[in-house]
C-alpha cells in the first residue's frame, strides 16, 4: 500500500506539475551508462576538475587548440573540426553566438558549451615568475571522511581473514594551478580496512600520488615530474585513466585524445610515474618520450624451478586483509617509449612506441580460456592512428600490434547527413592473442582483444525540442572467454528519445536490450551455451520550479533471462530534490527510492548526486528504499563544508552484504563529511 500511495504521489508531481524544468545533465548522463561497469568508489573527479577550471578561466575560441576542446566531452570530434574550419574561412568569432551557423553546433550545444568559453582577447598575465605563481595561483584543498555507521563481518574478530585496518576511508587532496602554465598535486587516500599510517609495505596513508607539471615553455609544451596519463588515438595502443565507450550520445565511441596530462585522480591503477614531456619538433611534429617506474599488485606462484612467477595483475587497490597486503608491491614495472604526432589542418597522424618490462614472468595458468595470455618478462607494443575531417566527415582509426603476437584494429566515420541528421559507424578486430596493458578502445568487454564487432549510430533532432538517439553494436569473440567454454557471440542496443521544450525542463524515455551467451547454470556433463538477455525500460522527468527549487523522477523496469526459465524483473522509483536560493550559504538536495529486484541479475543502477568531487553509482537489488540528503553551507568566503548521509533499507532480510562486507540487520548507513578551502 505504500509503495502504490508513493507510485501516485511521484506520478502526479512529475506528469501534473505545469513547472519549467532543470539544468542540463549531459554530463550526469555519460557517467550514468557507464556505472555498470565501475568499480563502487571509481573517482572521476578529473571530469569535474575540468569543467569547473574552464567554468572559472573560459577558453577563448578564437585562441584555442584541438587538445584543449577536446576536454570539453560534450563536444563531438566533427564539431571541434568544424569550428576550425570556421575560423580559417571567416576569420575570428565577433559573437559566441555565431556558433549557431557552424555545421552541427545546434542550439542545445551551444548552450552547454556558453559558461565555458569566451572571446575576450585579454589574455591572463602568465609569465611564470616567483611573484605570479604566488599571486595568481588558485590552491584548492579537500579533505573528505567517511565511513559505514554499521559493523560489517570483516571488522570483527574472526579467526580467519580480516580487514585489518579502520573503518574510515579518508582523502586528503591539494591541487596548485597557475594560469594553466604550472600544476601540482598531492593526493592521500586510504579505503575503509585498510592502515592509516602503520601499514607493512606502507608510507604514510595507503595510497600517494603527487606530480609536478610545467605547460608551454619555449619548445616544451609539456613537462610532467610524478604521476601522469597518457590518452593517444582510439585508446588501442596507449590509454591510461579514464575513458568513456558507449553511451546514449552515439558519438562518444570516437575518443577524443588529449595526450600527455598530469595525473590527480584516487585511482589506484591506470597511471604511469616518472617522467614525461611532448616537445615541439616543428610547426607540425611533436614528440612525447615518456618512461615510468612503479610497483603493482599481483598475485605470484611458483613455477617447477620454485622460481616465482606471476599469476595475474591486482587493479583494486585494496590492502586491507593479510593477503591483499602480501600481494601489494609484488612485482616491480618499468616502461620506455615515445610517441610522434603529426597535425596539419584537419589530417593527424600519430605512430607510438613502447617497452613494458616486468621483474617476474607472467604465466598463463591452467584454464583453457587463458590460453592465449601474455606470458613472459617484457613486452612491446606499438601502434598508429588517424583522423581526418572532410566537409561533413570526420574518419578515425588506429591499428597496433603487440610485437610476437596479435594485432588490433578498428576504423570509424562521424557523418554529418543533413543539419538534423548525424550518424556513426565503427568496425573493430582485435585478435585473441593481442596483448596490451594499457588498452582503453572501444569494445563490449573491459579490454580489447578476442573480439570483433560493428557498431552503427543514429542522431535524429528532427525540430528543435526532441531528439532520438539510437544505436546498435554486434560483437563475436572468437575464443573463450571467463565461464564461456566456447566462441560466443551477441548485441546490444539503444534507444532514446528526448524532450527539452527549454533550459528547466527534461524528459527522456530510453531502451536498452543485451544479449550474450553464457556456460549453462544446469549440471551437465559438457557445459553448452545459453542465451543471457538483459532489457531495461527507463523514463525519466526533470525540471525547476523556481530558481532556487528543482526536481527530478526516475522509473526503470529491468528484465533478465538466462536459457529456457521464465524472465525475472525488477523495478525502481525514485524523487529527486534539489534546493540551491540564491545568495544563501546553504543548499542540499535528496533522494527518496523504492527498489524490488528479483535477485543481484535483475539489478538496477542510478546515478547519486555526491560531495563536489566525488560521484556515487547506486546499486540496486533486492527489495527495499534508498534514501540520502546532501548538504552544502558556505562557512567563509573561501571555506565550504559538505555533509553526506546515505541508507539503504532493505526489506525480508536479516543480513545485508556477504563475505566480509555483511552486516547483520537490514540496514547500510554511510556518513560523510567534506572540507574544501580555497586560496
Amino acid at each position: 500500500m505504500r509503495f502504490k500511495l508513493i507510485t501516485i504521489l511521484l506520478l502526479f508531481i512529475s506528469f501534473a506539475t505545469k513547472a519549467q524544468t532543470q539544468d542540463d545533465k549531459f554530463v550526469q548522463d555519460l557517467i550514468e551508462s557507464l556505472a555498470e561497469n565501475l568499480p563502487e568508489d571509481f573517482d572521476l573527479s578529473e571530469l569535474q576538475d575540468r569543467l569547473l577550471f574552464y567554468k572559472k578561466r573560459p577558453i577563448n575560441l578564437n585562441k584555442t587548440t584541438t587538445e584543449e576542446l577536446n576536454s570539453l566531452i560534450f563536444l563531438s570530434p566533427l564539431q571541434i573540426s568544424n569550428l576550425f574550419t570556421h575560423l580559417e574561412k571567416n576569420g575570428k568569432l565577433i559573437d559566441v553566438l555565431e556558433l549557431q551557423s557552424i555545421p552541427n553546433f545546434d542550439l542545445e550545444t551551444v548552450q552547454r558549451l556558453l559558461p565555458f568559453v569566451t572571446l575576450n582577447q585579454t589574455d591572463l598575465v602568465d609569465k611564470i615568475t616567483w611573484r605570479n605563481l604566488r599571486v595568481l595561483a588558485d590552491n584548492d584543498l579537500v579533505i573528505r571522511m567517511a565511513r559505514l555507521l554499521e559493523k560489517p563481518k570483516g571488522f570483527t574478530e574472526l579467526p580467519g581473514s580480516r580487514y585489518l585496518g579502520s573503518q574510515e576511508r579518508f582523502l586528503f587532496r591539494y591541487k596548485y594551478n597557475y594560469s594553466n602554465r604550472v600544476s601540482a598535486s598531492l593526493i592521500f587516500e586510504k579505503d575503509a580496512g585498510e592502515y592509516f599510517f602503520k601499514g607493512d609495505k606502507q608510507f604514510l596513508f595507503d595510497f600517494q600520488t603527487a606530480h609536478v607539471a610545467v605547460y608551454n615553455t619555449g619548445r616544451f609544451k609539456k613537462i610532467v615530474v610524478g604521476d601522469y596519463s597518457l590518452q593517444f588515438g582510439q585508446g588501442l595502443t596507449l590509454w591510461t585513466g579514464f575513458s568513456f565507450g558507449k553511451a546514449p550520445d552515439v558519438a562518444s565511441v570516437a575518443k577524443k585524445d588529449i595526450g600527455l596530462r598530469a595525473y590527480t585522480s584516487a585511482n589506484e591503477y591506470s597511471f604511469l610515474r616518472g617522467l614525461a614531456t611532448t616537445v615541439s619538433l616543428t610547426k607540425r611534429i611533436d614528440f612525447t618520450p615518456f618512461v615510468s617506474f612503479r610497483n603493482l599488485d599481483a598475485s605470484l606462484d611458483l613455477n617447477e624451478n620454485r622460481e616465482s612467477v606471476l599469476a595475474n595483475l591486482s587493479e583494486t587497490g585494496y590492502h586491507r586483509t593479510a593477503t591483499e597486503i602480501k600481494n601489494r608491491n609484488s612485482v616491480s614495472q618499468q616502461i620506455f617509449g615515445g610517441v610522434v604526432q603529426y597535425q596539419h589542418k584537419n589530417l593527424s597522424i600519430g605512430a607510438i612506441g613502447y617497452l613494458t618490462k616486468f621483474d617476474k614472468a607472467f604465466i598463463t595458468g591452467t584454464q583453457l580460456y587463458r590460453k592465449y595470455n601474455f606470458t613472459g618478462l617484457s613486452l612491446t607494443n606499438v601502434g598508429v592512428n588517424y583522423n581526418y575531417s572532410y566537409k561533413n566527415i570526420y574518419l578515425f582509426g588506429e591499428a597496433a600490434k603487440s610485437l610476437n603476437s596479435g594485432y588490433g584494429f578498428l576504423n570509424g566515420a562521424l557523418i554529418s547527413l543533413s543539419s538534423k541528421v548525424s550518424a556513426v559507424v565503427l568496425h573493430r578486430n582485435y585478435q585473441k592473442n593481442h596483448h596490451n596493458f594499457f588498452n582503453q578502445a572501444t569494445a563490449e568487454a573491459s579490454e580489447a582483444f578476442n573480439e570483433n564487432g560493428f557498431y552503427a549510430g543514429l542522431n535524429i533532432t528532427p525540430v528543435k525540442a526532441w531528439n532520438f538517439s539510437i544505436y546498435a553494436d554486434y560483437f563475436k569473440f572468437p575464443w573463450l572467454k571467463f565461464r564461456i567454454d566456447a566462441p560466443s557471440n551477441g548485441y546490444e542496443y539503444l534507444a532514446q528519445l528526448t524532450y527539452t521544450p527549454n533550459k528547466t525542463f527534461k524528459a527522456f524515455l530510453r531502451y536498452k536490450s543485451e544479449l550474450k551467451q553464457q556456460n549453462t547454470d544446469l549440471d551437465v556433463a559438457i557445459n553448452y551455451l545459453d542465451h543471457v538477455k538483459k532489457e531495461s525500460y527507463r523514463a525519466d522527468v526533470s525540471w525547476k520550479l523556481s530558481k532556487s527549487l528543482g526536481f527530478q523522477n526516475r522509473v526503470e523496469v529491468s528484465q533478465f533471462k538466462k536459457g529456457q526459465p521464465t524472465a525475472e524483473f525488477g523495478y525502481m522509483i525514485y524523487q529527486d530534490i534539489s534546493y540551491t536560493p540564491n545568495l544563501s550559504k546553504f543548499n542540499g538536495n535528496l533522494r527518496v527510492a523504492y527498489f524490488n529486484t528479483a535477485s543481484y541479475n535483475s539489478r538496477i543502477y542510478a546515478y547519486e548526486d555526491d560531495v563536489l568531487y566525488n560521484f556515487s553509482f547506486g546499486m540496486y537489488s533486492g527489495r527495499g528504499f534508498r534514501n540520502y540528503l546532501n548538504l552544502k553551507y558556505k562557512l567563509a568566503k573561501r571555506l565550504d563544508v559538505w555533509a553526506r548521509y546515505a541508507m539503504f533499507i532493505y526489506q525480508g532480510v536479516e543480513t545485508v552484504g556477504s563475505g566480509l562486507d555483511e552486516i547483520k540487520g537490514n540496514k547500510k548507513t554511510e556518513v560523510k563529511l567534506q572540507v574544501r578551502y580555497q586560496f
